[in-house]
């Protein structure tokens, strides 16, 4: 947004008592007094409303639901006009910001007294990011051990080109990194390179934000051919790759999935030069998690959108030359198959149906439903490890909500070692 549009649109705001958009945001941003900021012209008070409740505001922005989140909540949607633009006045507000702390303003968030506690976390992505920030910000010294060679996490290596352009997610990550006290060590996998006990035994606390990172399979014949990958891979391949002219993308490609991630990488295989995307979905458009805009979006971009259907085998001799699906119906609320078939021709399959959690070096750590398992406060099974993000069982798997994880965690540990701190006198 320009200045004079987002002062524009700030106008509509109605400034509710008791906002639902504030309930509706997973983060809890003062979203009425941050847009009475912004158009009272004062961009940096407004852009701490918003850092001070979710310091990855900037990619909350550009990738977050908001039209499912605080957007539909707004009251404006009860009559004849549309929501506040809630998303693009952040995004104003915290990329102007950013952009002024790195010309060399002073940074907005400051250090409290060092306590002397250390902390280690495990995963440089949103939750844990926003962990070690908060508790750099409550003066305990921290740590990150990440395993891949950039901080981010799916920002980084997941979230689709054209909505982080601009290397935004590094951006960001500088930006938080500003406050001091944090220190990143990469090439650090957890059961590989690092253990779980040893971390304990190395510092006062351990906080693990370390996403989902195993791929869920099809477990049909043909999956290992070439030319079938997972979409997260692609679009890592996709971001990590310059020019991206460089990156191959078949002619005819099928991708499998109803998310949001399913979308990213039908859309973006589109606009690297596939002549015919298809994203084949099992169930109906209404049951798909990737919201309606998203969907819009991806008609926008030619990519055809085949309902209840699941895949059953992918064929070819060493490459991908087509995909037999399965028709389903529901019965009695469950899926089924019809047995009506048909095939789609496809030189590159992208599967995107989810992940899981990978247990590699989470010894000891109780889980349930496929994450590990927590309390109120983030606790989990061992004395002293904390848990948040995709790797636990909060809300959806979205940048925003790992955000509120790191942060409540965060400050469920400052806590706990001020408890400690007192028994020990």
């Amino acid at each position: 947004m320009t200045s004079g549009a987002a002062v524009t649109e700030a106008s509509r705001c109605l400034y509710c008592y008791d906002a639902p958009c504030i309930r509706a945001c997973p983060t809890g941003i003062d979203i009425p007094t941050f847009i009475h900021q912004i158009r009272s012209g004062n961009l940096e008070g407004s852009a701490q409303t918003i850092l001070s409740e979710n310091i990855m505001g900037g990619t909350c922005a550009r990738a977050c639901p908001t039209e499912v989140l605080c957007e539909e909540a707004c009251v404006l949607n009860k009559g004849e006009d549309k929501p506040i633009q809630i998303g693009d006045l952040q995004r104003h507000a915290v990329d102007h910001l950013i952009e002024q702390t790195h010309a060399g303003a002073p940074h907005p968030f400051q250090r409290a007294a060092a306590t002397g506690r250390s902390i280690a976390v495990v995963g440089a992505g949103p939750a844990g990011l926003a962990f070690a920030h908060r508790a750099a910000m409550l003066g305990h010294d921290i740590t990150i051990y990440e395993s891949r060679p950039k901080p981010g996490g799916l920002n980084e290596y997941g979230l689709a080109e054209y909505k982080m352009v601009d290397d935004f997610a590094q951006r960001e990550v500088a930006f938080l990194l500003g406050i001091g006290g944090i220190k990143i060590r990469y090439g650090r996998a957890l059961g590989e390179d690092i253990q779980l006990e040893a971390l304990r035994q190395a510092y006062d606390v351990v906080f693990i934000g370390i996403g989902l990172g195993g791929a869920a399979r099809l477990a049909i014949a043909g999956e290992e051919l070439e030319g079938v990958e997972d979409a997260l891979s692609f679009i890592e391949t996709l971001r990590q790759t310059k020019p991206k002219s460089k990156v191959s993308v078949g002619r005819t490609v099928v991708v499998i999935g109803g998310g949001n991630t399913a979308i990213d990488a039908a859309i973006q295989a589109k606009k690297l030069g596939a002549e015919s995307v298809t994203l084949v979905y099992r169930r109906g458009e209404d049951a798909m998690s990737a919201t309606g805009f998203e969907r819009n979006l991806a008609r926008l971009n030619d990519v055809q959108i085949r309902l209840w259907s699941r895949p059953s085998a992918i064929e070819g001799n060493d490459r991908v030359e087509s995909i037999v699906f399965e028709k389903t119906t529901l019965n009695g609320g469950r899926l089924q198959g019809t047995g009506e078939v048909y095939r789609l021709p496809a030189d590159h399959v992208l599967k995107a149906i989810g992940q899981k959690l990978r247990p590699m070096g989470l010894d000891g750590l109780a889980a349930e439903n496929g994450k590990i398992q927590i309390g109120p406060d983030y606790r989990t099974s061992l004395d002293g490890v904390y848990a948040g993000g995709d790797c636990v069982s909060t809300g959806e798997d979205l940048t925003v909500q790992a955000v509120e994880d790191g942060k409540r965690a965060a400050e469920a540990v400052h806590q706990a070692l001020a408890a400690q701190s007192v028994e020990r006198v």
